[in-house]
């Protein structure tokens, strides 16, 4: 213990506020599979396959993060790993607003108008931080930008509101406050894309130059956290 103890004041030292964020957010991811894994034996069996989802989402984290942190320390450049994550991890994020309507009705054609959304959202992103194809950063940005406005025009006023009102109560008010995440807790990573490319808002966000990862890791664990927990929430209300 007293090794341990002694060697915390190097690492504290050693460690920049990325490398810091990528650590907690292994930590955190790890922790939460572990978590929404068990609670899979609390729930009654039709919220199964949703904490299911949950734990696969802060699990694919997790794997991402531990090779992410170690790329970070060694000044390599995350932005693969990153949309690897995401590409894998958001669809499955959009899959929890189709696992708790479905007994109100929804449909596949509301899940897969999510993921194909969700897909271009994070594609064009990708295409945008990485320099490739013929639009430059900001162009790519606003492709990105207009998938998610259409993700949160159909969770908030398209047909998946529509079911949550008819579905009432517990649901209704789950998928309320997952409409917040998206819409709030989402909103972060447009913020670390315009600290981290060029374009018309390079000045507006200047100060934030070189804080991208940080600002993506904050983001993930809001969000990804934050969808299981609102789904066992929901899980183990009467």
């Amino acid at each position: 213990m007293e090794n341990l103890l002694s060697i915390l004041p190097v690492l504290a030292t050693d460690l920049s506020l990325t490398d810091f964020t990528f650590w907690i957010g292994f930590a955190a991811m790890l922790a939460s599979t572990m978590f929404f894994f068990s609670a899979m034996n609390m729930v009654a069996d039709k919220w199964k396959t949703s904490m299911l989802v949950s734990a696969l989402i802060t699990g694919i984290a997790a794997l991402h993060y531990y090779y992410m942190r170690n790329a970070a320390m060694e000044g390599d450049i995350t932005t693969a790993y990153r949309y690897v994550d995401w590409i894998l991890t958001v669809p499955l994020m959009c899959v929890e607003f189709y696992l708790i309507l479905k007994p109100s009705g929804a449909t596949k054609s509301l899940l897969w108008k999510l993921i194909l959304l969700s897909t271009v959202m994070l594609v064009t992103g990708y295409f945008g931080e990485a320099g490739i194809g013929p639009l430059d950063a900001q162009l790519w940005g606003l492709v990105s930008g207009i998938a998610y406005f259409a993700i949160v025009a159909e969770i908030w006023f398209g047909g998946a509101s529509k079911l949550a009102k008819s579905a009432g109560g517990n649901v209704e008010s789950a998928h309320k406050m997952l409409c917040k995440f998206v819409l709030i807790g989402w909103a972060i990573y447009p913020i670390g894309y315009m600290a981290g490319t060029d374009g018309w808002y390079s000045g507006i966000f200047s100060g934030l130059a070189g804080q991208m990862d940080v600002i993506y890791n904050v983001g993930d664990a809001i969000n990804k956290i934050g969808f299981g927990l609102v789904v066992y929430n929901l899980a183990v209300s009467k």
